[in-house]
C-alpha cells in the first residue's frame, strides 16, 4: 500500500535529506524505521532534496508499505521510533502511482532573516541574523526579475546534477513585519516554484541581501539570469534561515 507522509523536522543535526553513507539524514532515518517497520526494506521518495542544515514544515514523501497499516496507525509507529527532531504530522493512504517527486506541481520555500543588533536565542537555529539596515524597495524591485522562466545556471552549484538548468518561479513575496519573540524586524521570503536546483534558493537569497545592503545593484539579477555568470550572484545564505514551507499537489 502506498503512503503518502506530510513530515517536518529541525535540519539543525540532519546531513540533508537524501541517504549519505555514515551520516544522519532525513531520508535515511525514515528508511531506517519503515524498514523495521515492514520487515524488510523500503525505500522512502521524498518531494526533493534538502540541504544540510535546511528546515522542513512541509516536506512530504511517499513509501509503499507490505504489512498492513492504517494510516494513523503507521503515523504512530514511525514517530515512536523516531528522534524528536523528525515528526510524521499525517499520514494517508495514496494512489498507487502517487510518487511524492513526479507528482508535485509546485514547492515553497521560506527564508527567514532578523534584522536587528541583537539576535534572539530562540530564532538562531531558524533564522539567519542580519545586522545592517536593508533596503526592502530595491530587494523586491529585485526579486522581480526571478519570477518567470529561466536558465538558474548561476544560481545553482557545481556539483548540481540536473542538466537541465531551467526552472519557473511561480512568485516571490517579501515581507517585513515586527516578530515578537525576536522583539525585532523579521523579513520573509516566500519562493514558490515547479522545482529548484542545489543551493538555489540561498543563492538567490544572498544576492537580494547584497542589494538590499547597497552592495551590488538591482540589474545584477537579470544579468545573471541572461548569462549564466556567478560574477553577479551573491554569497549564497546560510542554510539554518532556509525552511521548505509546502508542496502543491
Amino acid at each position: 500500500m502506498n503512503f503518502k507522509l506530510l513530515i517536518q523536522y529541525d535540519g539543525t543535526d540532519f546531513h540533508g535529506w537524501q541517504v549519505q553513507k555514515n551520516k544522519r539524514t532525513v531520508q535515511g532515518e525514515l528508511q531506517r524505521v519503515t524498514s523495521l517497520l515492514n520487515g524488510g526494506k523500503v525505500y522512502v521518495c521524498g518531494s526533493g532534496r534538502t540541504d544540510a542544515g535546511v528546515h522542513a514544515e512541509g516536506q512530504v514523501a511517499n513509501v509503499k508499505m507490505t504489512k498492513p497499516f492504517t494510516p494513523e496507525k503507521l503515523k504512530q509507529a514511525i514517530n515512536g521510533n523516531l528522534d524528536k527532531d523528525v515528526r510524521i504530522m499525517h499520514a494517508e493512504i495514496a494512489p498507487d502511482d502517487f510518487h511524492a517527486r513526479f507528482s508535485a506541481k509546485s514547492k515553497t520555500y521560506l527564508y527567514r532573516v532578523i534584522n536587528a543588533d541583537v539576535m534572539s536565542p530562540f530564532w538562531k537555529r531558524y533564522a539567519y541574523h542580519e545586522t545592517r539596515k536593508l533596503d526592502l524597495q530595491r530587494i523586491k524591485q529585485a526579486a522581480e526579475f526571478f519570477v518567470g522562466e529561466h536558465d538558474w545556471t548561476a544560481f545553482s552549484s557545481s556539483e548540481t546534477e540536473s542538466t537541465n538548468k531551467k526552472r519557473r518561479i511561480f512568485g516571490i513575496e517579501v515581507v517585513e513585519r515586527f516578530d515578537t519573540r525576536a522583539q525585532a524586524s523579521m523579513i520573509e521570503f516566500y519562493i514558490t516554484g515547479n522545482g529548484f536546483l542545489r543551493y538555489m534558493v540561498r543563492s538567490m537569497i544572498g544576492t537580494l541581501l547584497e542589494i538590499g545592503r547597497g552592495e551590488r545593484n538591482t540589474e545584477s539579477v537579470r544579468e545573471a539570469l541572461l548569462t549564466g555568470r556567478k560574477e553577479f550572484v551573491g554569497a549564497t545564505a546560510p542554510a539554518h534561515g532556509l525552511t521548505l514551507l509546502k508542496v502543491t499537489y
